[in-house]
């Protein structure tokens, strides 16, 4: 036991230095450890609702760890209890939701973050922090193809390091709002955002969050256009939505075009629905368009996927998450905008006690201005490591074996006479579900695709995730299976073995 008796501190027991590199030397031996025997979980937790919280002590300890030494404890929870409580999305046969993949790069700047424990409000509380993550933010600018008004050396544009892509999308709604008022709107309009049925449910979130929707289920001032049997939008109903709006005395003032959504991969048409917003009032009122690109926004640093975007020219805002396709862990959105003085005029707050030289001076960024929370950590460190070791060659080869890995799951499917593709692929998410028997109701092909999911996921061995896909046109509302490929270390045989493991699991 640590002799307490001559601490300055108050007997508080601090890690020393020697203990601390001790401590740390464990437990990036256990994380590597860990990804190595990743394969030999279940990738989907087995636990029980509250197995877990059963394990861990209702009141906290009054006593602390007994130095070093009494970390073992520590250690031996976090096997017996806290990981068996864990779904792998780290696992090559995690195909789940999207990806959430991460990197040894990452985890090492999210570690250096931790240790300096920066809090980057202010351009002035940390200059490093600020500067950083503008020219990493401007290389994405590169990377991605972007327009050159996306950088935070052009007349009026940057980009910053938002949370996630549901942070990017109210903070691109706020200033949107702020923007038409600014433009002449009264601020008690009844004010309406658009987007298409298939965007996220983040759309609607942000819409409450800053009082145009008065709850999920308003479909006055959110207004959820349909879409076509692509699943995209489709720009002519948006039209007719914004001249009705318009005619009832409503403010349209915020259109989000999707670009991958979230159940199918789906792609709103961005030139479209840009030429709806010019040739309505919308454009000249100072309204807003918004790109959510979380997840296919990553597959746009190899060139032969920018037609994912037909046209940014008229587009006020963009947004992608390289904490799901980037190697970059979570949390890291890139949020990207031509009017970097709109999120300043509707987010910006200064107390006496957050004011400075250096701020005053306008010489400088204070982030804390640009999103919603004043506090701010230093992200932009991992996204650094990350592009520093991995370069854009190393990011296109990593983001093209996925979607190659997706082009041979697709062929499989095809192949296979009891299968369908519910939609074209989009980039490496495949959804697709057994067909239809002869003269069997929708119902009951959607039972047997679920049961198909849920004897799946319950071996162990991999873990997919659904969705329904609405009515459109001729097709009715189906339920379908998401193969979304993307975790860092899945290879083909990984893809093989979820394959064959669909079809042996079929009845």
């Amino acid at each position: 036991m640590r002799d307490e008796s001559n601490r300055g501190d108050g007997g508080v027991p601090h890690l020393s230095p020697e203990e601390f590199r001790e401590l740390g030397h464990r437990l990036v031996d256990w994380v590597a450890d860990y990804q190595q025997r990743l394969e030999s979980f279940p990738v989907r937790s087995q636990v029980a609702p509250g197995e877990v919280a059963s394990k861990l002590p209702l009141r906290p300890p009054e006593e602390g760890l007994d130095g070093v030494k009494g970390w073992d404890a520590v250690l031996k929870d976090l096997e017996d209890v806290i990981l068996p409580g864990v779904t792998h999305w780290q696992s090559p046969s995690f195909f789940a939701y999207f990806p959430a993949n991460a990197s040894g790069p990452a985890v090492l700047g999210e570690l250096l973050s931790a240790g300096l424990g920066v809090q980057g409000m202010l351009w002035s509380t940390s200059p490093a922090a600020t500067e950083l993550e503008t020219r990493v933010v401007d290389w994405l600018v590169d990377l991605l193809g972007l327009p050159e008004d996306f950088r935070s050396t052009s007349a009026r544009g940057g980009g910053v390091i938002q949370g996630t892509a549901s942070e990017a999308t109210l903070v691109a709604m706020v200033a949107a709002r702020e923007r038409v008022r600014r433009g002449g709107a009264p601020a008690d309009s009844e004010w309406v955002a658009y987007a298409s049925t298939q965007a996220h449910s983040s759309v609607l979130k942000a819409a409450m969050l800053c009082g145009v929707a008065h709850g999920a289920e308003d479909t006055t001032h959110v207004r959820l256009i349909e879409t076509n049997d692509r699943y995209g939008m489709r720009p002519e109903l948006l039209e007719r939505a914004i001249l009705q709006d318009l005619e009832a005395g409503r403010v349209p003032f915020f259109v989000c075009a999707t670009v991958g959504s979230t159940s199918s991969g789906a792609v709103d048409p961005v030139r479209a629905i840009g030429e709806v917003m010019a040739r309505t009032p919308v454009r000249s009122t100072g309204g807003w368009l918004h790109i959510d690109a979380a997840w296919a926004g990553s597959a746009l640093v190899c060139p032969e996927h920018r037609d994912l975007l037909d046209s940014m020219n008229r587009v006020d805002s963009f947004a992608f998450n390289p904490h799901k396709w980037l190697l970059t862990n979570f949390d890291c959105n890139a949020f990207f905008t031509r009017d970097r003085q709109a999120l300043l005029d509707a987010l910006s707050v200064t107390p006496e006690y957050l004011r400075n030289a250096a701020s005053a001076s306008g010489a400088v960024i204070d982030y804390r201005d640009w999103q919603v929370p004043l506090g701010r950590r230093f992200r932009a460190l991992k996204l650094w490591f990350v592009l520093r070791h991995y370069g854009a060659k190393g990011l296109r080869a990593h983001i093209r074996e996925h979607v190659r890995l997706a082009k041979c799951f697709e062929s499989w499917v095809k192949e296979d006479a009891r299968f369908e593709l519910a939609v074209p692929r989009s980039l490496s998410l495949v959804c697709f579900r057994l067909k239809p028997l002869p003269g069997e109701s929708a119902k009951d092909t959607d039972a047997r695709n679920r049961e198909l999911l849920e004897r799946v996921n319950a071996s162990g061995k991999v873990f997919l995730t659904h969705t329904v896909l609405p009515s459109v046109e001729e097709a009715p509302a189906r339920y379908i299976l998401r193969m979304a490929i993307g975790a860092a270390t899945t290879e083909e045989r990984h893809v093989r073995a979820a394959w064959e493991l669909l079809v042996a699991s079929v009845r």
